[in-house]
Protein backbone atom coordinates (compact mmCIF):
# COMPACT_ATOMS: atom_id res chain seq x y z
CA UNK A 1 0.00 0.00 0.00
CA UNK A 2 1.57 3.48 -1.16
CA UNK A 3 1.27 6.38 1.72
CA UNK A 4 -0.74 9.21 1.13
CA UNK A 5 -0.97 12.76 2.07
CA UNK A 6 -1.53 13.33 5.64
CA UNK A 7 -5.03 13.82 6.56
CA UNK A 8 -6.58 16.97 7.90
CA UNK A 9 -9.75 15.82 10.15
CA UNK A 10 -11.30 12.87 11.14
CA UNK A 11 -11.28 10.82 14.00
CA UNK A 12 -7.95 9.23 15.43
CA UNK A 13 -5.50 12.02 12.99
CA UNK A 14 -3.55 12.51 15.80
CA UNK A 15 -2.21 8.73 15.73
CA UNK A 16 -1.70 9.19 12.02
CA UNK A 17 0.47 12.49 12.07
CA UNK A 18 2.05 12.42 16.14
CA UNK A 19 2.11 9.38 17.68
CA UNK A 20 4.43 7.25 14.99
CA UNK A 21 7.43 10.33 15.28
CA UNK A 22 6.99 10.24 19.28
CA UNK A 23 7.52 6.50 19.66
CA UNK A 24 10.56 6.84 16.81
CA UNK A 25 11.85 9.32 19.19
CA UNK A 26 11.71 7.78 22.28
CA UNK A 27 12.90 4.38 20.27
CA UNK A 28 16.11 6.21 19.11
CA UNK A 29 17.02 7.83 23.04
CA UNK A 30 16.13 4.32 24.40
CA UNK A 31 18.24 2.32 21.80
CA UNK A 32 21.02 4.62 22.40
CA UNK A 33 21.28 4.44 26.32
CA UNK A 34 20.98 0.54 25.90
CA UNK A 35 24.50 1.29 23.83
CA UNK A 36 25.88 3.66 26.08
CA UNK A 37 25.32 0.97 28.99
CA UNK A 38 26.99 -1.83 27.20
CA UNK A 39 29.80 0.82 26.55
CA UNK A 40 31.17 2.08 29.72
CA UNK A 41 31.95 0.03 32.90
CA UNK A 42 29.73 0.18 35.87
CA UNK A 43 27.89 2.66 36.70
CA UNK A 44 29.46 4.83 33.34
CA UNK A 45 25.98 4.38 31.53
CA UNK A 46 24.64 7.64 33.47
CA UNK A 47 27.45 9.43 33.05
CA UNK A 48 27.63 8.41 29.01
CA UNK A 49 24.08 9.16 28.38
CA UNK A 50 22.35 11.15 31.08
CA UNK A 51 24.81 13.54 31.49
CA UNK A 52 25.99 16.79 29.32
CA UNK A 53 29.21 15.44 29.43
CA UNK A 54 27.88 12.37 27.34
CA UNK A 55 27.12 14.05 24.69
CA UNK A 56 30.45 15.95 24.49
CA UNK A 57 33.38 15.59 21.68
CA UNK A 58 35.90 17.47 20.41
CA UNK A 59 34.53 19.97 18.16
CA UNK A 60 31.19 19.89 20.72
CA UNK A 61 33.89 22.36 22.78
CA UNK A 62 33.72 24.58 19.70
CA UNK A 63 30.01 24.93 19.37
CA UNK A 64 29.85 25.53 22.66
CA UNK A 65 32.44 28.46 23.18
CA UNK A 66 30.38 30.22 19.88
CA UNK A 67 27.45 30.36 21.62
CA UNK A 68 28.83 31.34 25.44
CA UNK A 69 31.61 34.31 24.21
CA UNK A 70 31.24 34.23 20.14
CA UNK A 71 34.24 33.56 17.28
CA UNK A 72 38.09 33.97 17.89
CA UNK A 73 41.12 33.40 16.21
CA UNK A 74 44.73 33.47 17.64
CA UNK A 75 48.18 32.32 17.10
CA UNK A 76 48.23 29.28 19.64
CA UNK A 77 51.62 30.25 20.82
CA UNK A 78 50.38 33.36 22.06
CA UNK A 79 48.20 31.59 25.10
CA UNK A 80 49.63 27.86 25.06
CA UNK A 81 53.97 28.02 25.04
CA UNK A 82 54.49 24.15 23.97
CA UNK A 83 51.53 24.79 21.21
CA UNK A 84 52.72 24.23 17.36
CA UNK A 85 52.59 27.74 15.60
CA UNK A 86 49.75 27.48 13.80
CA UNK A 87 46.46 29.31 14.12
CA UNK A 88 43.81 28.57 17.08
CA UNK A 89 39.87 29.75 17.65
CA UNK A 90 36.67 28.87 17.21
CA UNK A 91 36.09 30.32 13.39
CA UNK A 92 36.40 26.79 11.55
CA UNK A 93 32.75 25.95 12.82
CA UNK A 94 29.76 27.76 11.60
CA UNK A 95 27.13 29.37 14.10
CA UNK A 96 23.63 28.29 13.12
CA UNK A 97 23.68 25.88 16.09
CA UNK A 98 25.36 27.38 18.43
CA UNK A 99 23.05 30.57 18.11
CA UNK A 100 20.36 28.41 19.06
CA UNK A 101 21.73 26.70 21.45
CA UNK A 102 22.32 30.66 22.91
CA UNK A 103 18.42 31.13 22.20
CA UNK A 104 17.59 28.61 24.49
CA UNK A 105 19.77 29.59 27.52
CA UNK A 106 18.15 32.90 27.59
CA UNK A 107 15.59 30.47 29.67
CA UNK A 108 17.92 30.02 32.25
CA UNK A 109 18.81 26.62 31.06
CA UNK A 110 22.63 26.20 30.84
CA UNK A 111 24.95 26.23 27.82
CA UNK A 112 25.49 22.38 28.05
CA UNK A 113 21.92 21.41 28.33
CA UNK A 114 20.50 24.04 25.91
CA UNK A 115 22.91 22.17 23.49
CA UNK A 116 21.10 19.10 24.16
CA UNK A 117 17.85 20.35 24.25
CA UNK A 118 18.55 21.91 20.46
CA UNK A 119 19.84 18.25 19.38
CA UNK A 120 16.62 16.22 20.59
CA UNK A 121 14.22 18.83 19.70
CA UNK A 122 15.95 18.83 16.50
CA UNK A 123 15.74 15.20 15.98
CA UNK A 124 12.27 15.01 17.01
CA UNK A 125 11.45 17.44 14.26
CA UNK A 126 13.48 15.24 11.68
CA UNK A 127 11.20 12.00 12.98
CA UNK A 128 7.83 14.78 12.23
CA UNK A 129 8.87 15.75 8.94
CA UNK A 130 10.09 12.63 7.91
CA UNK A 131 6.92 11.26 8.32
CA UNK A 132 4.60 13.70 6.76
CA UNK A 133 6.50 13.52 3.35
CA UNK A 134 5.89 9.55 4.10
CA UNK A 135 2.73 10.98 3.88
CA UNK A 136 1.41 10.13 7.82
CA UNK A 137 -0.07 6.94 6.93
CA UNK A 138 1.32 4.01 8.82
CA UNK A 139 1.61 1.17 6.94
CA UNK A 140 4.67 -1.55 6.71
CA UNK A 141 6.79 0.32 4.46
CA UNK A 142 6.48 3.45 6.28
CA UNK A 143 6.46 1.97 9.78
CA UNK A 144 10.16 0.26 8.67
CA UNK A 145 11.14 3.30 7.34
CA UNK A 146 10.56 5.54 10.80
CA UNK A 147 12.01 2.08 12.42
CA UNK A 148 15.34 2.26 10.07
CA UNK A 149 15.56 5.98 11.10
CA UNK A 150 15.85 4.85 14.63
CA UNK A 151 18.94 3.28 14.26
CA UNK A 152 20.23 5.37 11.12
CA UNK A 153 24.10 5.36 9.94
CA UNK A 154 26.05 7.58 12.31
CA UNK A 155 22.99 8.67 13.92
CA UNK A 156 24.41 8.30 17.04
CA UNK A 157 25.64 11.99 16.74
CA UNK A 158 21.46 12.97 16.29
CA UNK A 159 21.86 13.05 20.10
CA UNK A 160 25.14 14.72 20.39
CA UNK A 161 26.49 18.43 20.81
CA UNK A 162 26.87 18.53 17.44
CA UNK A 163 24.81 20.78 14.41
CA UNK A 164 23.88 17.17 12.57
CA UNK A 165 20.21 16.64 13.88
CA UNK A 166 19.48 20.23 13.55
CA UNK A 167 21.34 20.81 10.03
CA UNK A 168 19.26 17.44 9.11
CA UNK A 169 15.92 18.72 10.38
CA UNK A 170 16.79 22.04 8.10
CA UNK A 171 17.06 20.18 4.91
CA UNK A 172 14.04 17.88 5.12
CA UNK A 173 12.11 21.05 5.51
CA UNK A 174 13.92 22.40 2.65
CA UNK A 175 12.38 19.51 0.57
CA UNK A 176 9.27 20.11 2.15
CA UNK A 177 9.31 23.55 0.61
CA UNK A 178 10.24 22.17 -2.69
CA UNK A 179 7.56 19.41 -2.56
CA UNK A 180 4.76 22.23 -1.29
CA UNK A 181 5.75 24.92 -3.76
CA UNK A 182 6.54 27.25 -0.91
CA UNK A 183 9.31 28.94 -1.95
CA UNK A 184 10.08 30.73 1.56
CA UNK A 185 9.93 27.29 3.45
CA UNK A 186 12.45 26.19 1.05
CA UNK A 187 14.65 29.01 1.41
CA UNK A 188 14.94 29.43 5.05
CA UNK A 189 15.46 25.69 5.09
CA UNK A 190 18.03 25.73 2.83
CA UNK A 191 19.55 29.05 5.04
CA UNK A 192 19.68 27.14 8.03
CA UNK A 193 21.32 24.01 6.59
CA UNK A 194 23.91 26.01 5.42
CA UNK A 195 24.47 28.13 8.38
CA UNK A 196 24.82 24.89 10.57
CA UNK A 197 28.11 23.11 8.65
CA UNK A 198 29.43 22.88 5.48
CA UNK A 199 27.36 20.07 4.50
CA UNK A 200 24.03 22.11 3.87
CA UNK A 201 25.35 23.25 1.11
CA UNK A 202 23.59 20.48 -0.59
CA UNK A 203 20.49 22.32 -0.27
CA UNK A 204 21.99 25.22 -2.67
CA UNK A 205 22.79 22.25 -5.52
CA UNK A 206 19.23 21.11 -4.65
CA UNK A 207 17.57 24.09 -4.62
CA UNK A 208 19.14 25.16 -8.44
CA UNK A 209 18.31 21.66 -9.75
CA UNK A 210 14.85 22.13 -8.77
CA UNK A 211 13.52 24.31 -11.33
CA UNK A 212 13.76 20.71 -13.50
CA UNK A 213 11.47 18.59 -11.20
CA UNK A 214 9.60 21.32 -8.84
CA UNK A 215 7.32 24.41 -9.28
CA UNK A 216 4.66 22.57 -11.06
CA UNK A 217 1.82 25.11 -12.86
CA UNK A 218 4.43 27.93 -12.88
CA UNK A 219 5.82 29.21 -16.15
CA UNK A 220 9.97 27.97 -17.48
CA UNK A 221 11.28 31.65 -16.56
CA UNK A 222 9.25 31.32 -12.88
CA UNK A 223 10.61 28.38 -11.77
CA UNK A 224 14.41 29.25 -12.87
CA UNK A 225 13.22 32.63 -10.80
CA UNK A 226 11.87 30.73 -8.07
CA UNK A 227 14.87 28.10 -8.16
CA UNK A 228 17.37 30.91 -8.20
CA UNK A 229 16.41 32.86 -5.56
CA UNK A 230 15.75 30.26 -3.31
CA UNK A 231 19.16 28.62 -3.87
CA UNK A 232 20.98 32.36 -3.16
CA UNK A 233 19.26 33.14 -0.38
CA UNK A 234 20.14 29.50 1.14
CA UNK A 235 23.26 30.20 0.18
CA UNK A 236 23.34 33.26 2.42
CA UNK A 237 23.49 31.18 5.80
CA UNK A 238 27.50 31.12 4.62
CA UNK A 239 27.50 34.73 4.21
CA UNK A 240 26.00 35.20 8.02
CA UNK A 241 28.59 33.05 9.47
CA UNK A 242 31.26 35.13 7.28
CA UNK A 243 30.27 37.97 8.67
CA UNK A 244 29.99 36.91 12.20
CA UNK A 245 33.54 35.70 11.91
CA UNK A 246 34.65 39.13 10.44
CA UNK A 247 33.08 40.92 12.95
CA UNK A 248 34.71 39.41 15.51
CA UNK A 249 38.22 38.60 13.97
CA UNK A 250 38.58 41.32 11.04
CA UNK A 251 39.57 38.39 8.37
CA UNK A 252 36.66 37.46 6.08
CA UNK A 253 38.70 34.43 5.29
CA UNK A 254 39.45 33.81 8.58
CA UNK A 255 37.40 29.74 8.27
CA UNK A 256 39.58 29.55 5.12
CA UNK A 257 42.73 30.54 7.00
CA UNK A 258 42.42 28.17 10.33
CA UNK A 259 41.49 25.84 7.66
CA UNK A 260 44.05 26.01 5.78
CA UNK A 261 46.93 26.96 8.58
CA UNK A 262 45.86 24.65 11.19
CA UNK A 263 43.94 21.19 9.46
CA UNK A 264 45.68 21.60 5.58
CA UNK A 265 42.12 21.50 4.75
CA UNK A 266 40.96 23.82 1.34
CA UNK A 267 40.19 23.08 -2.12
CA UNK A 268 38.68 19.96 -3.89
CA UNK A 269 40.18 16.51 -3.20
CA UNK A 270 40.53 13.63 -5.06
CA UNK A 271 37.50 11.83 -4.05
CA UNK A 272 38.48 7.81 -3.96
CA UNK A 273 41.97 8.80 -2.37
CA UNK A 274 40.00 10.39 0.66
CA UNK A 275 38.10 7.41 0.67
CA UNK A 276 40.71 5.19 1.38
CA UNK A 277 42.34 7.10 3.95
CA UNK A 278 39.27 7.77 5.85
CA UNK A 279 38.49 3.64 5.68
CA UNK A 280 42.16 3.05 6.98
CA UNK A 281 42.11 6.03 9.68
CA UNK A 282 43.79 4.29 12.81
CA UNK A 283 41.39 5.18 15.46
CA UNK A 284 42.08 1.97 17.51
CA UNK A 285 45.58 3.33 18.01
CA UNK A 286 45.16 6.85 18.22
CA UNK A 287 42.16 7.20 20.55
CA UNK A 288 41.79 3.58 22.23
CA UNK A 289 40.45 3.62 25.75
CA UNK A 290 43.07 2.74 28.07
CA UNK A 291 41.98 -0.52 30.91
CA UNK A 292 39.19 -3.32 30.51
CA UNK A 293 37.26 -2.63 27.55
CA UNK A 294 33.81 -3.79 27.51
CA UNK A 295 32.94 -6.40 24.82
CA UNK A 296 31.18 -3.58 22.91
CA UNK A 297 33.83 -1.49 22.58
CA UNK A 298 36.48 -3.95 22.10
CA UNK A 299 34.74 -5.18 18.96
CA UNK A 300 34.14 -1.65 17.72
CA UNK A 301 37.50 0.26 17.23
CA UNK A 302 37.48 -0.49 13.55
CA UNK A 303 33.22 0.07 12.94
CA UNK A 304 34.27 3.07 10.68
CA UNK A 305 35.36 0.98 8.42
CA UNK A 306 32.12 -1.13 8.52
CA UNK A 307 30.12 2.70 8.80
CA UNK A 308 31.31 3.11 4.91
CA UNK A 309 30.65 0.29 3.21
CA UNK A 310 26.37 0.20 4.74
CA UNK A 311 26.76 3.96 3.39
CA UNK A 312 27.84 3.12 0.17
CA UNK A 313 25.35 0.23 0.14
CA UNK A 314 22.53 3.17 1.50
CA UNK A 315 23.58 5.39 -1.69
CA UNK A 316 23.08 2.37 -4.35
CA UNK A 317 19.73 1.27 -2.86
CA UNK A 318 18.87 4.94 -2.58
CA UNK A 319 19.65 4.97 -6.31
CA UNK A 320 18.09 1.74 -7.17
CA UNK A 321 14.87 2.71 -5.68
CA UNK A 322 14.69 5.55 -7.90
CA UNK A 323 15.64 3.94 -10.85
CA UNK A 324 12.54 1.25 -10.52
CA UNK A 325 10.91 4.08 -9.73
CA UNK A 326 11.70 5.71 -12.92
CA UNK A 327 11.33 2.50 -14.74
CA UNK A 328 7.97 1.93 -13.18
CA UNK A 329 5.61 4.83 -13.42
CA UNK A 330 8.31 7.15 -15.57
CA UNK A 331 8.02 9.45 -12.85
CA UNK A 332 9.65 10.51 -8.94
CA UNK A 333 7.68 13.02 -6.70
CA UNK A 334 8.81 16.21 -6.33
CA UNK A 335 10.44 15.35 -2.58
CA UNK A 336 11.94 12.09 -4.37
CA UNK A 337 13.68 13.81 -6.71
CA UNK A 338 15.09 16.48 -4.28
CA UNK A 339 16.11 13.54 -1.11
CA UNK A 340 17.45 11.74 -4.01
CA UNK A 341 20.19 14.70 -5.19
CA UNK A 342 20.83 16.11 -1.38
CA UNK A 343 21.49 12.05 -0.58
CA UNK A 344 23.39 11.53 -3.60
CA UNK A 345 25.76 15.07 -2.62
CA UNK A 346 25.79 14.57 1.36
CA UNK A 347 27.71 11.30 0.43
CA UNK A 348 30.37 12.47 -2.05
CA UNK A 349 31.00 15.89 -0.36
CA UNK A 350 33.12 14.78 3.09
CA UNK A 351 35.31 13.24 0.48
CA UNK A 352 35.85 16.20 -2.09
CA UNK A 353 36.72 18.34 0.80
CA UNK A 354 38.72 15.89 2.96
CA UNK A 355 36.73 15.18 5.78
CA UNK A 356 39.22 12.10 6.99
CA UNK A 357 38.11 11.75 10.49
CA UNK A 358 34.62 13.45 10.47
CA UNK A 359 33.22 12.05 6.88
CA UNK A 360 30.72 9.35 9.20
CA UNK A 361 28.65 12.28 11.29
CA UNK A 362 28.26 14.25 7.98
CA UNK A 363 26.83 11.27 6.12
CA UNK A 364 24.22 10.75 8.67
CA UNK A 365 22.60 13.66 7.42
CA UNK A 366 22.03 11.26 4.41
CA UNK A 367 19.00 10.47 7.01
CA UNK A 368 16.63 12.55 4.31
CA UNK A 369 17.09 9.76 1.69
CA UNK A 370 14.77 7.90 3.94
CA UNK A 371 11.66 9.36 1.91
CA UNK A 372 12.80 7.06 -1.09
CA UNK A 373 13.19 3.86 1.20
CA UNK A 374 9.41 3.59 1.63
CA UNK A 375 9.56 2.73 -1.89
CA UNK A 376 11.48 -0.37 -0.82
CA UNK A 377 10.34 -3.92 -0.60
CA UNK A 378 10.13 -5.30 2.88
CA UNK A 379 12.58 -7.83 1.94
CA UNK A 380 14.80 -4.98 1.05
CA UNK A 381 14.14 -2.92 4.22
CA UNK A 382 13.95 -5.58 6.74
CA UNK A 383 17.91 -6.55 6.41
CA UNK A 384 18.71 -2.98 5.94
CA UNK A 385 17.42 -2.35 9.48
CA UNK A 386 19.05 -5.26 10.89
CA UNK A 387 22.13 -4.26 9.46
CA UNK A 388 21.42 -0.29 10.54
CA UNK A 389 21.09 -1.78 14.06
CA UNK A 390 23.66 -4.09 14.23
CA UNK A 391 26.43 -0.95 13.57
CA UNK A 392 24.38 1.63 15.15
CA UNK A 393 25.69 -0.55 18.34
CA UNK A 394 29.18 -1.16 16.87
CA UNK A 395 29.78 2.96 16.00
CA UNK A 396 27.99 3.89 19.11
CA UNK A 397 29.93 2.24 21.32
CA UNK A 398 32.85 4.07 19.61
CA UNK A 399 31.03 7.29 20.21
CA UNK A 400 30.46 6.54 23.82
CA UNK A 401 34.20 4.66 24.53
CA UNK A 402 35.72 8.34 23.02
CA UNK A 403 37.29 6.65 20.33
CA UNK A 404 35.44 8.86 17.26
CA UNK A 405 35.73 12.44 17.44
Amino acid sequence: MEPTEPTRSGRGDWRHSLLPPVVAWLLANLITWLVAKESVAGDGSRVAYWSTGGRHRWDSGHYLSIAKTGYEMFWCRERYANFPDVMCGNVAWFPGYPMSVRAVSATGLSYELSAVVVTEVSLFGMFAVLWWLLGARLTWATGLTLAIGTVFPGGIYFHAVFPIATGTLALLLCIVGVKRGSWGIAAAGGFVATSCHPVGAVAVGMLLLSALFAWPGDTRPIRFAKAGSAAALAGCGVLWAKWLMWQATGHWDAYEIIQRASYGQGGLRQPFGEMTKAYDFPFSDWYRPEGHLPWLVEHSLAAHRNQLWLNIAFVLLVLAAAAVQLIRNRRLEIEEWAALIVTVEIFWLPFFAGAEMSWYRNHAQMFVGLVLVRRMSPWVQVPMLVACAIQYAFLGAMFFAGVLV
